[in-house]
């Protein structure tokens, strides 16, 4: 089972942008309800997706340079990446599903 992967601004080029598999990154805060509402469908979203989809979380408090990079001003946000790009956003406590839907669409895009 896999787990959450907290990237920084140091790491985040390596966890996200150079990943073999499409990643989903949690923009959050400690202080945000609604972000911790969503840590729980994140891990299991982590555990099921497992060697498919990599589940990364960026600390908007203590990573600003990344959030400021992608232009994130409202959290939770969800950015979606394959291949080093962006290939979609959510905003907002986003169930599992709704989560799996958007990557899955992204992704046929994409192609």
């Amino acid at each position: 089972m896999s787990s959450v992967i907290h990237a920084t601004d140091a790491t985040f080029e390596t966890e996200v942008l150079q990943s073999d598999v499409p990643v989903i990154v949690d923009f959050w805060a400690p202080w945000c309800m609604p972000c911790r509402m969503m840590s729980p469908i994140l891990d299991e979203l982590a555990g099921t997706e497992a060697g498919n989809v990599k589940v990364c979380k960026v600390n908007t408090d203590e990573n600003q340079q990344i959030a400021a990079r992608y232009g994130i001003m409202s959290i939770p946000s969800l950015l979606f990446f394959h291949g080093g790009e962006e290939i979609g956003r959510t905003v907002g406590v986003q169930p599992a599903a709704a989560l799996k839907a958007t990557l899955d669409k992204a992704l046929k895009e994409k192609v």
